[in-house]
């Protein structure tokens, strides 16, 4: 089954989450997705919500891809993340020529993942030749293909630079039976994601297996889509992956306050006025974060469709909506968290789990709070 106009990406992924939901014991206990859940995603064409549609995808709107991520995260963290890394990876499609991205991404599984801006390749006759290491690389266990964004040089060993005199960077990509991956992702949370390193040795990447990303002047396709960019698609996302794990674990400390009658407490949770309060300020509190994240999604795609062009102004306000968004979503779990007292550090209980996975949400760079200075710099500059 696809996503097609009849069934949107939005309804296949609540339809699947309950199988998610089903696996993430297994997920968090291997590390990686479980192929159950990689053929769901697969089957239901999730992984192809941001593939051009000249190559089959869905090249869904923003906020279709933002909500697909937050139902798979209210199920599973890890599964979430991993899609959203993924999906925003398929959009350099939109800067290869058609038969290079028909062979990537129509070749099943058709995954592409990569991971952080590192190293240099060497420019060789026909392409380039690369031997280097990267890390987090989110979704390379079920990917078929990897993408490294590197410095280029020239055989004498020059950097390339761009009219501007900035460096010269270039996605490459390669089959990921050309790699050794490395398993390194031991972390407190997102622990099924995989975020693992890769590495190549004297590695030949033909000319045509390269891209800019995130250049305007350097896209095939005409989507307002693909004028986002990678960086700031992926923040939208992160933040959509975040505000599902909050809804789910609100609705978890709700679902519990309903229930409990806590030690020594003359009452139950429910009857509580405090527990009432706090569900109350933490509702509103999540609330606003998502209607904050999704009208500046709403804004800039509005504006960017009609005028083609994704501004500085855009950038900042994404940004800035992204990372308060995230920041919000990890005080909503901590409300839910200590609302659940004694409950919520058993395993068997949904909030020690999301609590994990929260905070690791929170250490990436989506959530730097150095994001804050640069739109108030952006801001400070206007006059």
């Amino acid at each position: 089954m696809n996503a097609t106009p009849k069934v949107g990406l939005v309804e296949l992924a609540r339809a699947i989450a309950p199988l998610i939901a089903g696996e993430a014991d297994e997920i968090e206990r291997t590390r990686r997705l479980t192929p159950a859940v990689v053929d769901a995603l697969i089957r239901n064409g999730l992984y192809r919500a941001l593939l051009p549609q000249s190559l089959g995808g869905a090249e869904a709107p923003i906020e279709v891809f933002m909500q697909m991520l937050e139902e798979i995260a209210k199920a599973d963290a890890s599964t979430a993340w991993c899609l959203g890394q993924c999906s925003v990876c398929a959009m350099i499609a939109a800067s290869l020529d058609h038969d290079t991205a028909q062979e990537i991404f129509n070749t099943p599984p058709g995954i592409l993942a990569w991971g952080a801006v590192a190293h240099e390749a060497r420019a060789v006759e026909g392409g380039y030749r690369v031997t280097a290491r990267w890390d987090f690389a989110s979704g390379s266990r079920q990917a078929s293909w990897l993408g490294a964004h590197v410095r280029i040089v020239d055989g004498n060993g020059t950097p390339r630079k761009n009219a501007d005199r900035s460096p010269e960077l270039r996605t490459i990509l390669f089959p990921v039976a050309s790699a050794t991956l490395h398993d390194v992702w031991q972390a407190i949370g997102l622990a099924g994601t995989g975020t693992d390193s890769y590495e190549v040795y004297d590695l030949f990447v033909p000319e045509r297996f390269t891209a800019f990303r995130d250049v305007p002047s350097a896209l095939r396709e005409t989507g307002p889509l693909y004028r986002i960019g990678t960086g700031s698609t992926f923040s939208l996302g992160f933040a959509a992956v975040s505000l599902g794990v909050a809804r789910a674990t609100l609705d978890a400390a709700i679902a519990l306050a309903r229930e409990k009658h806590q030690s020594l407490a003359a009452s139950a949770m429910r009857d509580n006025g405090a527990v009432q309060g706090l569900i109350g300020r933490t509702e509103g509190d999540l609330r606003a974060a998502r209607a904050y994240l999704y009208a500046t999604a709403h804004a800039m795609w509005g504006d960017l469709s009609i005028t083609g062009e994704f501004s500085a102004a855009h950038r900042g306000a994404v940004r800035l909506a992204a990372t308060w968004t995230i920041h919000q979503s990890a005080k909503v779990v901590d409300a839910a968290y200590h609302m659940a007292g004694a409950t919520a550090v058993f395993r068997s209980h949904p909030f020690e789990r999301r609590f994990r996975d929260m905070h690791a949400i929170a250490q990436q760079i989506q959530a730097r709070d150095t994001h804050y200075e640069d739109v108030g710099k952006a801001i400070l500059a206007e006059s």
